[in-house]
């Protein structure tokens, strides 16, 4: 067996796969479900062999020319972060996505497309590397999209742009993905994404269809660097988080102090659905599984809402490292 083989969920595979077949479903469906899991084997597997290195998406549309200056900003901040040791990834096509992978260049990018009557393969940039797939579904694309990757930085697109741009807020926002940095990267002059939060703001906020505090989700900004150093910033101190029964586990390279804690628990106490934010050892599941023992802890028990709060509770423990 390959290493890493648990028999378990290969089992539970298999069982499923099985139950699919014996209920008798039309053909069309089985169609569905066996090429969206041989299309999510072989993503899996492409990103089973690229780089163990930190990896960014970035998000815009197809149809950005080459003279754009919204194109010479997605080349811009993805070299910016390659030459910090992230790679690339994109959706393989023309516009943003083949500047995203200029900007890194074809080591550091990975490509993820998908196939389209008017967008049929890969961008010259990634075309016949290993480090590409392409998929029939939107829905395994999107998730190859964003499965491995520890930060976003979404640039103007339409309708494709914005349905991943709000999943992804979605996302976050209910905890079905871990916190991670997203940036919403506009051009001087041309405010696209400082328009979409004036529409979150005066249409979901007012209305109560989302909480002021989910704003802090998403930074938005026209200056490359500041994109840049978001992302990377962003595990300056936080490096991940876990849940062990109620309590939420914040791994950190660097503990708080008792005075810290303190300010902490003034702030982001509320969090907290009985006690309080304090230091914490690792618990039996992190042991057990070896999971990241040697990091710092802090933890509580956590309602699994509020994570636009949880998210500034994030950037406040980064705050304690210095420069």
């Amino acid at each position: 067996m390959p290493e890493g083989y648990d028999r378990r969920l290969s089992q539970q595979l298999l069982r499923a796969a099985v139950d699919l077949v014996r209920q008798g479903l039309p053909t069309h469906d089985l169609k569905i479900a066996g090429a969206a899991l041989e299309e999510l084997g072989d993503a899996f597997a492409m990103f089973a062999g690229a780089p163990d290195l930190p990896k960014v998406t970035i998000f815009g549309s197809a149809r950005t020319r080459d003279d754009d200056p919204l194109y010479h900003a997605a080349k811009r901040v993805a070299a910016h972060l390659a030459e910090q040791g992230w790679m690339v990834i994109t959706g393989a096509g023309p516009g943003i996505m083949q500047a995203g992978m200029e900007g890194a260049g074809r080591e550091k990018s990975i490509g993820v497309s998908i196939r389209l009557p008017f967008e049929t393969g890969a961008n010259p940039v990634i075309e016949g590397d290993s480090k590409y797939v392409s998929m029939r579904y939107f829905f395994t694309r999107k998730l190859m999209l964003t499965k491995d990757s520890k930060g976003f930085i979404c640039l103007p697109g339409g309708f494709g742009t914005l349905d991943e741009t709000f999943e992804l807020l979605t996302l976050t926002q209910t905890g079905k993905g871990t916190p991670v940095p997203i940036v919403f990267l506009d051009t001087p002059g041309d405010p696209y994404w400082e328009t979409v939060d004036e529409f979150v703001h005066q249409q979901l906020v007012q209305r109560g269809l989302v909480s002021e505090a989910d704003r802090h989700l998403y930074l938005i900004t026209e200056d490359c660097q500041r994109a840049a150093d978001e992302i990377t910033g962003f595990y300056r101190n936080y490096d991940s988080l876990r849940y062990v029964g109620e309590m939420i586990v914040i791994r950190l390279r660097q503990a708080p102090t008792a005075k810290q804690l303190g300010l902490l628990n003034e702030r982001f106490g509320h969090l907290c659905t009985s006690g309080s934010i304090r230091a914490a050892e690792p618990f039996d599941p992190e042991r057990r599984e070896k999971d990241r023992l040697h990091l710092a802890r802090i933890a509580f028990p956590f309602g699994k809402h509020g994570y636009g709060d949880l998210r500034q509770l994030i950037d406040q423990l980064n705050e304690l490292v210095e420069d």
